[in-house]
């Protein structure tokens, strides 16, 4: 047979994180081992009913079998202009400052074909959601990490960035409230990215996928609130964590108009839309009483409680996130993040990722999301301290 050779960007990109975790935690599972799977952030809560029963309507309405629009539904695209003045008073053109994506994920992968070229450079938080690196990468520019640390409350340092990186610069990632760490940003952190991409002609990525899912009174800001975001910024959203609606792929990005329009450009040219059934699910989403949201939200801080409290009675450094349902926890003394998260797996069943793989800051730190009920998160906690955590 033909020897089948793989592109260069295939053969330099380390195994996707999350595939990986999936190998490992087939292998002990093939053991007989219970597992309890905190490592993937997807949601155990089912999608709300009344967005079910609208997909149902709208799947058996022959005119949504047909190719959708490019740049989504009119009627998506303008309930999300609506939920944005209602949600951040951020007023949008529904017509050219919304397109709607097959998940936030596809929009953030894209979105380097249009303005990449090969060598440019972009500034990528580390550690991060791995999609930002890969992006760029396979659209031939380079990444230059801006590292999150624990000191700066795990936001990049936009004053140290060196003036010749940030002339070469054309994009520029931040994820916030955050993925992996939980940290959330202020307004005045966003305009402070704004002054700092408007000087250096760079445009914003910012992926805002968990800002609905917030604790304790908290209501994370939007980039696009920001002075002078319209000029510099895209926002990507995503309904799968605020409506528990991952495997539905349906997301939108909002922002300037020539950023949104180029996107739009590449996704023309690469898929067909969003199916229009589920573009009208995610209408009834966003415009029905949001009493859902309110509802999920509360069941993940219950679960962030329990674990937070059971993981400080075991002697582990965690902090209590206002947003997210994710833990951002510092491994023990002796073990490195790798090490921690084999520990978990071989002799307690529990999945963690381990932190460095979402980039080397991220060394000496595991996750944990809070994606399984409360009574499997104290078995977690018992099978931790059976180990001696």
């Amino acid at each position: 047979m033909m020897p089948i050779e793989k592109s260069d960007r295939l053969k330099n990109l380390p195994p996707y994180l999350f595939k990986e975790l999936d190998r490992q935690k087939e292998e002990v599972r093939a053991r007989g081992v219970d597992i309890i799977d905190l490592g993937v952030g997807d949601p155990d809560l089912p999608t709300p009913p009344h967005i079910i029963e609208a997909l149902q309507r709208a799947a058996a309405d022959p005119s949504n079998h047909r190719y959708p629009s490019y740049s989504g539904m009119a009627r998506f695209n303008s309930a999300v202009a609506a939920w944005y003045r209602h949600r951040f008073g951020v007023e949008l053109d529904s017509s050219s400052e919304v397109v709607t994506l097959i998940g936030s994920k596809e929009g953030l992968a894209h979105l380097p074909l249009a303005f990449i070229n090969s060598g440019d450079l972009a500034l990528v938080p580390s550690p991060a959601y791995p999609v930002y690196d890969i992006a760029v990468q396979f659209a031939g520019g380079r990444s230059v990490f801006m590292d999150l640390r624990r000191e700066n409350d795990f936001l990049p340092d936009i004053d140290g960035i060196p003036e010749e990186t940030a002339r070469r610069a054309r994009l520029l990632f931040i994820n916030y409230p955050n993925n992996p760490t939980s940290a959330t940003a202020s307004l005045e952190f966003f305009n402070e990215v704004a002054a700092f991409a408007r000087r250096h002609n760079i445009i914003v990525c910012h992926d805002a996928a968990y800002t609905e899912l917030s604790f304790d009174g908290y209501r994370p800001p939007s980039f696009m609130q920001a002075e002078g975001a319209m000029e510099v910024g895209i926002e990507f959203h995503s309904l799968s964590k605020t409506y528990n609606m991952t495997g539905w792929r349906i997301g939108f990005a909002v922002g300037r108009r020539e950023i949104v329009q180029a996107l739009g450009q590449v996704k023309s040219n690469i898929d067909s839309g969003a199916f229009q059934a589920v573009q009208i699910a995610g209408i009834e989403a966003l415009e029905a009483d949001q009493a859902c949201v309110r509802e999920a939200t509360e069941t993940y801080r219950r679960r962030r409680d329990v674990l937070v409290d059971g993981l400080r009675s075991l002697g582990l450094e965690v902090a209590r996130p206002k947003a997210t349902f994710y833990l951002w926890i510092e491994t023990p003394q002796g073990y490195n993040s790798a090490q921690f998260a084999a520990h978990l797996l071989t002799r307690a069943g529990i999945v963690a990722t381990p932190g460095n793989g979402f980039g080397a800051p991220g060394e000496g730190y595991v996750r944990m999301a809070l994606t399984v009920d409360e009574d499997r998160l104290r078995e977690a906690l018992d099978r931790m301290r059976d180990i001696g955590f």
